[in-house]
């Protein structure tokens, strides 16, 4: 199959893939989705979560059902610890802190985020400049919602470039990709710790030497940064 997505890391209870911006996690229209694909190559295989079609990064399968309910364990816990990366070239609100609220559907099909906090999606955040009025987003999802992330950065005032549901005046088709990448997943599993970075490939701000000096001089390792505490 010569165009299998891409898979970084194979292991006996499960793949990691290097999923594309514009990728389908399910199939879609008639076109296969990233998961058939794989399934159909692996034969037994599971989801344990997912990825937006505009994201792109690191993407977790399990590889036999014992697995698949220890992973959808651990990230029921929140013993399951992601890294994004995303890129706005708007002016936030504040430039670290805490993103937190309820989300409800809005009028045009999206999300919106709430200032009630029955059941919020939760989100940290770092954020740097990286010159010509954009910052890069360093986002840390304490909680797995819808569209979280995207409709998190929109709340703050920083939609993410590209995005064609929350970017304001975007002409959907005409966006060179959605600036967020899945950078970093942490998990222990059956005693073992596993640890995955991918870089970002794809799009030109993501190919800036600006951005990558930042990401090797503050995002290397996003588990050791001093992150903001809850007030």
């Amino acid at each position: 199959m010569n165009n299998l997505p891409e898979v970084i890391e194979e292991f006996e209870d499960f793949i990691l893939v290097n999923k594309k911006p514009g990728e389908n996690f399910h199939s879609e229209s008639g076109e296969e989705g990233l998961f058939h694909q794989l399934k159909e190559h692996y034969g037994e295989l599971y989801p344990v979560h997912r990825l937006d079609k505009v994201t792109s990064g690191l993407l977790l399968m399990a590889r036999n059902l014992q697995s698949c309910q220890e992973l959808n364990q651990l990230f029921e816990a929140q013993k399951i610890e992601k890294f994004y990366l995303a890129i706005s070239d708007r002016k936030p609100k504040k430039k670290q802190g805490w993103v937190i609220g309820d989300m409800e559907k809005s009028r045009r099909g999206g999300w919106k985020l709430c200032e009630s906090r029955k059941n919020p999606a939760v989100t940290q955040f770092f954020s740097y400049s990286i010159g010509q009025g954009k910052r890069v987003y360093l986002l840390r999802p304490r909680t797995g919602k819808t569209h979280q992330l995207r409709v998190a950065m929109k709340a703050i005032g920083a939609p993410i470039c590209g995005d064609p549901n929350y970017y304001p005046g975007l002409i959907k088709g005409h966006e060179e990709r959605c600036y967020l990448h899945a950078y970093v997943i942490r998990f222990t599993l059956k005693e073992r710790e596993y640890q995955f970075t991918l870089k970002p490939h794809m799009g030109t701000y993501f190919s800036d030497e600006t951005f990558l000096k930042v990401l090797e001089e503050q995002y290397l390792k996003p588990w050791d940064l001093n992150w903001p505490v809850k007030k």
